[in-house]
């Protein structure tokens, strides 16, 4: 546990016996991006997870979204109810989940939130999601990550 970078640690030690194994990959290299973190893996950016933070009113909330997709954040608002989505700021995505953006853990978080998980992630049955650091992934189930980060599905993607 000593060679993961200090935010990874933490977000072991914050998640403890998960259920599930738990073991980050580590990048030489930051892969803060969908497609930088499927580059250093050899596989398609849809294997990717993002964890991305937003603003709900003024609740945080968090979209778990596959890497090859973005959020429509009007379909965001009109499930939670919200007058009005916003990405959430870097300052507000540490404060709210303990990580940076770019490295943000799909659980673990200092404060909860809601998750949002779209039904696009179910194109694979394994997925590469951010262990705390932008330099750390980890693969897990894809239902096993939804009942982890306490996930409702929904579909807020942007039409392709």
């Amino acid at each position: 546990m000593d060679s993961y970078p200090a935010a990874t640690r933490r977000f072991l030690e914050q998640i403890g016996d998960a259920g599930v194994p738990i073991e980050p990959v580590v990048f030489p290299g930051d892969t803060k991006t969908s497609q930088e973190a499927a580059d250093a893996l050899g596989c398609h950016v849809s294997k990717i997870t993002k964890s991305l933070v937003f603003m709900a009113d003024e609740a945080p909330l968090m979209v778990l979204m596959a890497g090859d997709r973005r959020v429509d954040v009007s379909a965001v608002a009109q499930v939670v109810g919200a007058q009005r989505v916003r990405r959430a700021k870097l300052d507000e995505v540490r404060e709210n989940t303990g990580f940076v953006a770019g490295g943000t853990p799909p659980f673990g978080h200092v404060k909860d939130m809601r998750v949002l998980a779209d039904r696009s992630i179910t194109d694979n049955d394994v997925v590469w999601v951010a262990a705390g650091s932008p330099k750390t992934v980890f693969a897990i189930g894809v239902h096993d990550l939804v009942r982890l980060s306490r996930a409702v599905w929904v579909d807020v993607a942007e039409e392709v």
